[in-house]
């Protein structure tokens, strides 16, 4: 299978801070990782795009794409929440994350590729319609899925969430969307302390405890994913890939490690193989101990190129 790389320069200028753990040493120790396991020449290298303001608004209210762009710093920080902050660079790293899933997104569908990893930060899966939280300015796998479905026809899609945190702003986006399916797991209780209450239909996210470890997650994954998944029948599925779940990410206290990232990635690409021509864009999320995320993001990526 092709596999496209994107990322942009910007997103290694976002940072919020000194001992911030979303910083730019993610994607340098994930650029790091790919060149020395020699999967970085398997895979085709782009540069980002930058989205515009109309592309956002797929997703995003005005006034959330506003308050980012009016309160992007001259200097220093400006602080949206607790841990969520600006700096000079935000707001072209914020276009550059959700550009460059919106352009995998129509590489794939137009056949450019098979699929496309976007190594972008800021994240997303935090970020509602109408705001930013989380570490997450705009939401780039929610933008993805919509841009698919609007801009391109698409009829059904699936959205996969394996990062520790449950992606309430994705939810947010697609509650009650019988065109998206959401499959996720994640720690609870733990930020944002929501996804363990009754939702929709098209919403199959689990709580687990911490401590969960990876033969209990390729169970739910057998047991709720792929039944929903197969029900659904995707024409494309979009992967919010977080990385801290892994044992040794003390952001959360769950206990995967890197095979079973590359054990989930197969099962998605099969069910994508089986519906979706094999069309796969997944963005990054969180990981935060750069050694465990970099390891992971080669894992899965070497599922979906085959290698």
């Amino acid at each position: 299978m092709t596999t496209a790389f994107y990322t942009h320069p910007a997103c290694k200028l976002h940072e919020m801070g000194f001992g911030h753990p979303e910083c730019p040493e993610r994607l340098i120790a994930i650029d790091a990782e790919l060149n020395s396991s020699q999967l970085s020449d398997h895979l085709v290298h782009r540069e980002a795009p930058l989205a515009t303001e109309a592309q956002l608004a797929l997703v995003h209210n005005e006034d959330h794409i506003s308050r980012i762009r009016q309160h992007i710093p001259v200097s220093g920080y400006f602080q949206i929440d607790g841990d969520t902050s600006l700096n000079p660079s935000s707001w072209t790293a914020a276009r550059a994350a959700a550009g460059a899933a919106i352009a995998a997104t129509s590489a794939v569908i137009e056949g450019q590729v098979n699929s496309a990893f976007c190594a972008i930060r800021p994240p997303g899966h935090h970020a509602t319609p109408t705001t930013a939280m989380g570490f997450c300015l705009f939401n780039n796998i929610a933008l993805a899925a919509q841009h698919a479905l609007t801009d391109h026809g698409l009829e059904r899609v699936a959205i996969v969430d394996f990062d520790v945190h449950h992606g309430n702003g994705t939810q947010a986006a697609f509650l009650d969307d019988e065109r998206v399916l959401m499959v996720s797991f994640f720690q609870h209780p733990l930020y944002p302390y929501s996804g363990a209450e009754a939702s929709s239909a098209n919403m199959h996210n689990i709580p687990v405890p911490a401590y969960t470890d990876g033969k209990a997650v390729r169970a739910l994954v057998e047991q709720h994913w792929l039944p929903a998944l197969h029900e659904h029948k995707p024409q494309m599925i979009f992967i919010s890939a977080g990385f801290d779940a892994h044992r040794d990410d003390l952001i959360g206290q769950m206990r995967l490690v890197e095979d079973d990232y590359k054990w989930m990635t197969r099962q998605i690409r099969q069910v994508a193989q089986q519906y979706s021509q094999g069309r796969i864009v997944s963005c990054l999320e969180g990981g935060y101990n750069t050694s465990a995320l970099a390891r992971s993001v080669v894992a899965h990526i070497q599922a979906m190129v085959e290698v």
